[in-house]
């Protein structure tokens, strides 16, 4: 289902949108969190994003385990098959940091939203949950670019 899209791999083109809407949902996520002032300009952005994501993400793992599984079909090399597992690697761990940055900005925005039943909650709850957000965006900041860039190095050295 994931291996191919018009006879490219699947993963060259997901792979794309992951790099765009990873760092957007961690850097909208962090700003809805701490500029009160600007919730209302961008809350359903974060919304969009705290959804889509994490289903881009999903996709980008699994197009990778197709094209992980058909270059060792066709006999590749085991040290290009070591690469492209480390990659896999740090993609899984970006998958679940999308996953739970995408939760964490969900709660956020229940939280901030006026709701009735969340108007009695302390509101120091909202700054701790913006905390985690922020750390969460960070490690999926870092994963983004760990992940990225070995993959672009197995790709620009002919690895893939």
């Amino acid at each position: 289902m994931f291996r191919e899209v018009n006879g490219l791999p699947g993963h060259v083109l997901v792979i794309h949108a992951v790099v765009v809407l990873v760092p957007l949902l961690a850097l909208l996520s962090v700003a809805y969190g701490v500029l009160p002032g600007w919730r209302s300009r961008f809350g359903w952005a974060v919304a969009v994003l705290a959804v889509l994501t994490p289903i881009v993400a999903f996709v980008a793992t699994q197009s990778g385990e197709e094209l992980e599984d058909a270059l060792r079909k066709r006999g590749y090399p085991p040290e290009g098959l070591q690469k492209i597992h480390e990659h896999s690697e740090y993609g899984d761990k970006l998958l679940w940091l999308t996953v739970g940055l995408a939760v964490a900005a969900l709660l956020l925005l229940l939280l901030t939203s006026g709701l009735e039943r969340v108007r009695g909650l302390p509101s120091w709850l909202v700054w701790a949950l913006t905390a985690v957000v922020a750390v969460l965006a960070v490690f999926a900041l870092v994963y983004v670019y760990l992940t990225g860039d070995s993959g672009a190095k197995m790709v620009w050295s002919n690895i893939v």
